[in-house]
C-alpha cells in the first residue's frame, strides 16, 4: 500500500511543475482546466482499479464514490433546507413508536457488528500493534470485507437520525457536530470498503460499535416516554465514553506511525487527525451542555448572595 505515498510524491511534483509555467493569463484557463481534467481523470481510474480491493469492486454503491457523495448531498439538502422549509409552519411528528424500533434496531446492529468485528480477527487473529489487510479470498478475510460493508450500509441508516430530529423540530439537535459527523462518516466507510476493507483501521469500528450500542440504547429508552427519564440520569457519560472511544482510536492509530506492518500509515496519520477533530468538537460539546450551565448557575447564585 505504499501507492499512497507515492501518489503523494507524484501529485507534489506536478503541482510544482504547474506553479513554474512562466506567464500564465486568463486565455490559458482552458488549456490549464483540460490538462487537469485528463489529468485528475487518468489519476480517478488508476486509483480505483490498481488500488481498489478487487472482492469488493463490484459491489453495490462501491464501484464509484458518486452514489454516496450524492446521498450526502441530498442528506444535507434535506435536513439543511427541506425539511426545515416543510416544517416551518407544521406542529412537530410525536413519532415515538417509530423511535423505539429504530434505535432498537440499531443497538441490535451495532451488537451484531461487534460480534463479527471480534469474530472475524479482533477477538484471536488481529495484532493490537498493527494489523495488515487481508485481501486474499481467505473465509476470515472475506468475512471482515463482509462486515466492513455492513458497516458503510450502517453509516447510511444513521442519516435517519437527523430527519427524525427534523421531523420532531428539534433543532438545536441538528449541530455542526451532529451534521459533519453524519456527513462525513459514509464517505470514510465508503473508502474503507473500496481500499481496505479489513487490518488496522477496523479497531475504531469496533470501539465505535461498542458506543453506539450504549447511544442508541439510551435513545430508545428516552423515546419511551419521561416516566422513563429517570433511569437515563448517566446522560453526560456518554461524551465520557466518546471522548475515551477517540482516545483509544488515537493511541491505537499512532503505532503506525513507528510500526510497519504492511497497513498504510497515511491511513494512521489520517485516523489521527480524524480523532483529533472529533475530541476537540465533544469536548466543545461537553463544555457547552454541562460545564458552561453550572458556571453559570454558579455566577447567579453568586449574585444573589
Amino acid at each position: 500500500m505504499d501507492q499512497f505515498k507515492n501518489i503523494f510524491v507524484e501529485e507534489t511534483q506536478f503541482w510544482l511543475n504547474v506553479s513554474q509555467y512562466p506567464n500564465t493569463t486568463v486565455k490559458d484557463i482552458p488549456f490549464l482546466a483540460r490538462v487537469l481534467a485528463e489529468r485528475y481523470g487518468d489519476v480517478y481510474q488508476n486509483t480505483l482499479e490498481k488500488m481498489g480491493d478487487p472482492r469488493t469492486s463490484k459491489w453495490p454503491l462501491i464501484e464509484s464514490p458518486i452514489p454516496t457523495l450524492l446521498m450526502v448531498l441530498t442528506y444535507l439538502y434535506v435536513i439543511l433546507w427541506m425539511g426545515p422549509r416543510m416544517m416551518a409552519n407544521r406542529k412537530p411528528f410525536k413519532l415515538k413508536n417509530i423511535l423505539i424500533v429504530y434505535n432498537g434496531a440499531q443497538v441490535l446492529m451495532s451488537l451484531y457488528m461487534m460480534y463479527e468485528h471480534l469474530a472475524s480477527g479482533w477477538f484471536w487473529d488481529y495484532s493490537f500493534k498493527c494489523q495488515p489487510v487481508d485481501y486474499t479470498n481467505n473465509e476470515k478475510a472475506i468475512r471482515m470485507a463482509r462486515l466492513c460493508y455492513i458497516y458503510y450500509l450502517s453509516k447510511l441508516t444513521e442519516f435517519a437520525d437527523t430527519v427524525f430530529f427534523v421531523l420532531r423540530k428539534k433543532d438545536s439537535q441538528v449541530s455542526f457536530l451532529h451534521v459533519y459527523h453524519h456527513s462525513l462518516t459514509p464517505i470514510e466507510t465508503w473508502f474503507l470498503v473500496r481500499f481496505i476493507a479489513g487490518g488496522h483501521g477496523t479497531f475504531s469500528n469496533l470501539i465505535n460499535n461498542f458506543v453506539h450500542v450504549i447511544l442508541y440504547f439510551y435513545y430508545m429508552v428516552a423515546a419511551m416516554g419521561p416516566q422513563y427519564h429517570k433511569y437515563l440520569w448517566w446522560k453526560k457519560h456518554l461524551t465520557h465514553i466518546q471522548l475515551i472511544q477517540f482516545v483509544m482510536v488515537f493511541i491505537h492509530s499512532a503505532q503506525l506511525l513507528y510500526t510497519d506492518c504492511g497497513y498504510p500509515q497515511i491511513m494512521g496519520t489520517i485516523l489521527l487527525v480524524h480523532s483529533t477533530i472529533f475530541f476537540a468538537l465533544f469536548s466543545n460539546f461537553y463544555y457547552q451542555a454541562f460545564i458552561k450551565p453550572k458556571k453559570m448557575e454558579t455566577a447567579k447564585a453568586l449574585k444573589t448572595e
